[in-house]
């Protein structure tokens, strides 16, 4: 093999499975997955999670809202990553879910006041929330209502705060033109409306199925 050959064999990207074990789940991770498991509530990948916890942790971030509370573990994350003193917003129309999300934040450690759940309509919370308050916006939730995610969580955030959103190439059936349903339609909205956004600086990770950040510049 030439030198040339090798440098381009070695500068290959590493697979899904790679990344995602680069941090491996502690317990309460874990036994956070056996729940959202056991709900039917597909957890966060580790590799999309661990991106999240980046994320909190450069901003130092203090406010945090997610749309989509799920079993807690993409909370979890967040919670990590976020200031001592920081506060996660949590959105769901599942009260089971926040359940099981409360217990996973509790096994972990976090006091009652770290966490705010919220069971309801994300749309309909996120308009009461205060605008330009919070650093970091995290979606995860019905993907047919990602547009109206984006437009009230980018009025959420702070300069220099970050929206992201997950599982935004949906198993490739954004690139896919041949794809017309509604979930896919609003996915390729919403990626084109931050692409397009001047306010935004985006930008697309291969990691959790996809996950679409913009900093507000």
């Amino acid at each position: 093999m030439s030198s040339g050959t090798q440098a381009a064999s070695e500068a290959e990207p590493v697979g899904a499975e790679h990344v995602d074990g680069y941090l491996p789940d502690d317990d309460v991770l874990t036994m956070a997955r056996a729940r959202a498991d056991e709900l039917g509530c597909p957890p966060l990948a580790p590799g999309a999670g661990t991106t999240l916890r980046f994320l909190a942790a450069t901003l130092g971030a203090r406010a945090v809202v997610e749309v989509g509370t799920g079993c807690g573990v993409s909370g979890l994350y967040l919670l990590r990553g976020m200031a001592a003193a920081g506060v996660l917003t949590s959105i769901d129309i599942e009260p089971e879910f926040q359940r099981a999300a409360r217990r996973t934040f509790l096994d972990a450690g976090y006091p009652p006041g770290r966490m705010r759940l919220i069971t309801g309509r994300a749309l309909d919370v996120l308009s009461r929330l205060t605008p330009g308050g919070y650093d970091l916006v995290f979606v995860d939730a019905a993907r047919i209502e990602y547009p109206g995610y984006y437009e009230q969580g980018v009025a959420l955030l702070r300069r220099g705060g970050i929206i992201a959103f997950h599982n935004v190439l949906a198993g490739g059936h954004v690139v896919d033109p041949s794809r017309r349903d509604p979930e896919t339609l609003a996915l390729r909205e919403v990626a084109r409306a931050v692409r397009e956004d001047e306010r935004l600086v985006p930008a697309l990770l291969p990691v959790g199925g996809g996950l679409l950040l913009a900093t507000v510049g």
